[in-house]
């Protein structure tokens, strides 16, 4: 048997930890008779889940025959590509004719003899969606790393008015809190800002300890331990395993593996995106001694009124617990580590 952890970030492991409470929340919430809501944004610091859970949503609705699920890239023209997605698959394409939609004008085929070509982009998607309302399918366009590009916020508005006319279309965007916040700025999309943001927070440690046990062949206790030092964090959870697969145990040499890449595939790339002040609370915080607000301003000497604003950062980024009162502490393992390795004063 190979490894079955992967190290390879937003790709469904043959090994995972599901996240049943976020899944039925977004299925549900899409599935209802008479949905109050079609949009969900999926927030997190880079590692914590965001695509796989992405991924598990897709599957799920892909499993219902209701559902069409469509993966769109954010890079391209997502509403030519939405359109030229649904017209290639057979079974669309006949609902499509049938209702006398010609899309030859685009150049993605489905002519039809005795209609006029369509040539607005939005009014094809419109009337697609509406044939295929008729057969009592939806469509769920799910987008990976959404930034707020001329592309996005193209197809949002778009998507805006689809919803407006009453039509079965569903959006799951996911994306890092800071361009997801972005998007949500922008003036004319307003329905992204009363969208529901899933936040994803760290692992079950229990559900990990329990696969840990079971692929390891190890102690409740010694699971418990592999589990706690992950603190749930996803791509930690990866990681770790991974090279205790291939160590054959959970040793030094496992764990300095664990270290460095946990470092080198993460870390610095989001330590790259702080700013001086997020990294100078991130080193407040390393160097407190418990994780208590007052002694974590005392460290880098800033008042209350100073360290609010970059707490509430940190905490909307998934980088830190704020939870219980008075104390801050980072989501990520060893994360303190590497902030006093890499703080430069």
């Amino acid at each position: 048997m190979g490894n079955p952890y992967s190290l390879v970030f937003g790709k469904e492991p043959a090994q995972l930890v599901s996240r049943v409470a976020n899944i039925e929340e977004v299925t549900t919430a899409f599935g209802a008779d008479s949905p109050t809501q079609q949009a969900f944004l999926v927030t997190g610091v880079r590692g914590s889940g965001k695509t796989v859970l992405m991924t598990e949503i897709c599957k799920k609705l892909r499993n219902d025959d209701r559902w069409i699920v469509v993966e769109l890239n954010p890079e391209r023209d997502m509403l030519e590509a939405l359109a030229s997605k649904l017209s290639s698959e057979n079974r669309l394409a006949l609902i499509f004719k049938s209702a006398k939609i010609d899309l030859s004008f685009f150049g993605f085929g489905l002519s039809v003899s005795d209609a006029a070509p369509i040539t607005d982009i939005e009014v094809a998607l419109a009337k697609m969606l509406e044939s295929l309302k008729k057969h009592g399918k939806r469509v769920l366009v799910a987008i990976d790393e959404v930034a707020s590009t001329a592309s996005v916020r193209q197809f949002a508005s778009a998507f805006q008015i689809l919803v407006r006319q009453d039509l079965p279309i569903f959006l799951l965007m996911t994306g890092l809190f800071a361009s997801v916040r972005k998007l949500q700025d922008e003036k004319t999309l307003s329905f992204l800002y009363r969208a529901p943001r899933i936040q994803v927070g760290p692992l079950n440690i229990g559900a990990i300890a329990d696969n840990f046990r079971e692929n390891f062949r190890i102690s409740d206790e010694r699971a418990l331990e592999m589990a706690r030092l992950t603190k749930g964090y996803s791509f930690a959870f990866q990681v770790l395993g991974y090279f205790t697969w291939e160590r054959g145990a959970m040793d030094a040499a496992a764990l300095a593996d664990f270290k460095q890449y946990l470092d080198d595939y993460a870390y610095e790339k989001i330590w790259s995106e702080l700013s001086e002040n997020d990294r100078k609370l991130a080193y407040g915080i390393a160097r407190s001694k418990d994780g208590k607000v007052a002694h974590v301003r005392q460290v880098i000497g800033w008042e209350t009124n100073q360290f609010n604003p970059y707490r509430d950062r940190l905490a909307k980024q998934g980088l830190v617990d704020v939870s219980a009162r008075g104390y801050i502490r980072f989501t990520l393992p060893l994360f303190e580590r590497y902030t006093v390795e890499h703080y430069d004063a």
